[in-house]
């Protein structure tokens, strides 16, 4: 029972993702300067919509990929969380100051694949672009799954779905090439310097214990 709580207690800071998805929306609206970071490279990748897919399962991803990390490894789980977290602050910061959009085709068609695509544009403003967070929040589980895990099998699942999930945003055209780059190098800056922090706070954690123990032992063995 007591450790169920505990489960409740870890799973709930996962309400901090939620509450700062709601500022996406304000951000989301194209007012100021719209600025194009669309290549030559992005004018040759085609629109495939089958991969509307992959990039739906993201909302899935991240929260089953949260929960799997509070269950198997508590501290690669709020690492992860302190990544995520900080990771979309600095995106909603890069969006409030330089806003990007994405040309999107026509989707015409009424088959459901074109049905999925029309439904993520219509609720999605092809403005938060330049980095991609779908992008940064998977890469970043990919990232926490990856740093703990040992089963070879649950890290290939999770690699490949969220491979898809990444280049997907390319597809479907709701990002360009610059977005992915740049949010995958954003990400893993992030994850290494969490990781590193909390490393060095648990070792200096460790080290004081020590030294209280050590103090400890000559007070009550005085030489």
């Amino acid at each position: 029972m007591k450790k169920f709580k505990k489960d409740l207690i870890a799973l709930s800071f996962m309400a901090s993702i939620m509450v700062s998805i709601i500022f996406y929306k304000f951000l989301n609206n194209g007012d100021g300067n719209i600025n194009s970071l669309v290549t030559s490279l992005d004018q040759t990748i085609p629109f495939l919509k089958i991969f509307i897919l992959p990039y739906i399962t993201w909302y899935g991803y991240i929260i089953i990929g949260l929960i799997y990390l509070c269950m198997k490894n508590r501290k690669a789980y709020y690492s992860s969380l302190i990544s995520l977290n900080i990771g979309i602050v600095i995106c909603y910061i890069i969006y409030a100051l330089f806003q990007t959009t994405v040309p999107r085709p026509v989707v015409t068609n009424s088959d459901i694949l074109s049905q999925l695509v029309n439904i993520i544009y219509k609720n999605d403003n092809p403005f938060n672009c330049f980095p991609s967070m779908h992008v940064t929040t998977t890469y970043i589980i990919m990232k926490g799954i990856n740093y703990n895990e040992n089963n070879i099998i649950t890290s290939l699942i999770f690699n490949i779905i969220g491979i898809l999930i990444i280049i997907s945003t390319q597809f479907v055209k709701q990002h360009v090439v610059l977005d992915l780059i740049f949010a995958m190098l954003l990400s893993e800056i992030i994850f290494r310097f969490v990781n590193n922090y909390t490393k060095e706070d648990v070792a200096k954690m460790k080290s004081k214990l020590f030294s209280i123990w050590i103090i400890k032992s000559k007070l009550k063995n005085p030489s």
